[in-house]
């Protein structure tokens, strides 16, 4: 009987592998996997919606070049947030990403003493090189694909910035990311350490009376495949908390994410941002669309 079980155990470990190993192409001429990319980042980055992943965008391979456009759009109690852009993957290597976002303070504005409809914006440049690992074909070990990056931030209301109490209306910040997929478990587990003293991503400027120098703050990720196609997880991302007038919150969501097919994604969040300019419980809806290749 024990001889019967253990061949059993050893059947069952087997064929997981095995299932978990053909979802692995023994080659790449088709790019990479659904989703093992990312969808597109609130800065533009590859990952999730909230935080950034070591991965690439696109679904180019080691050999070739994968890009996308997105277009996001969150709404909140008293705000609206948009964000749009486009990244390039070259050589599954590097990163390259712009994103314009916007954030609309609507019939809050006018309270705020800024006016209704008031709108900051700002600008995001994102570079990100991957160093070492590789989160799908690297099954054979538990090592993660790392990646480096930077982002310069543009904001675009540097009066206003200055009254609140921000130190500038541009910054440039660093990260350091880890993401893993587990394919035998449709696991993916990602982290990234940034180095920012953003005032809400850079919105409301960099730096501030409370706290001017750049802290070190994380985002995490993690995602459960239904299927090859979808996935479900959350995220939290912290936050700095410079300003003085106004008390600044972490951010979490619980997002889904589809992959139509290799070219369109839709993802699907409620997000929690906590108290934006002294407004408190700003959780809603979040909905991206990504077109791409």
């Amino acid at each position: 009987m024990l001889k019967t079980l253990a061949a059993a155990a050893a059947l069952f470990v087997s064929a997981g592998t095995a299932e978990a190993q053909s979802w692995i192409p023994e080659t790449r001429p088709g790019g990479k996997l659904l989703l093992t990319g990312g969808v597109s980042t609130i800065e533009g980055s590859g990952g999730g919606g909230l935080a950034t992943w070591a991965t690439t965008t696109g679904y180019g391979n080691r050999d070739g070049i994968g890009a996308n456009v997105h277009a996001t759009w969150v709404d909140l109690p008293d705000y609206e947030f948009r964000t749009w852009g486009a990244a390039i993957g070259l050589w599954d290597r590097v990163e390259l990403s712009v994103a314009r976002q916007e954030f609309d303070t609507g019939g809050t504005g006018a309270l705020l003493g800024l006016g209704a409809g008031f709108t900051f914006g700002q600008d995001v440049y994102g570079l990100k090189v991957r160093l070492t690992g590789d989160a799908v074909y690297d099954q054979d070990t538990w090592l993660p694909q790392i990646a480096v990056g930077v982002q310069h931030k543009v904001a675009d209301q540097g009066a206003v910035i200055g009254l609140i109490g921000g130190q500038d209306d541009e910054g440039t910040e660093l990260y350091v990311a880890a993401t893993k997929l587990f394919l035998a478990e449709s696991l993916l587990v990602s982290g990234t350490v940034r180095w920012t003293d953003a005032n809400q991503t850079g919105l409301l400027g960099f730096g501030g009376d409370a706290e001017p120098e750049a802290t070190a703050q994380f985002e995490g990720s993690i995602g459960y495949l239904l299927s090859p196609n979808l996935v479900i997880g959350a995220e939290y991302r912290t936050k700095p908390d410079n300003l003085s007038f106004a008390g600044e919150d972490d951010w979490m969501d619980v997002y889904a994410a589809w992959a139509i097919n290799k070219h369109i994604s839709v993802t699907a969040a409620w997000v929690d941002l906590g108290s934006i300019a002294t407004f408190e419980d700003q959780r809603g809806l979040y909905v991206s669309l990504q077109a791409g290749f």
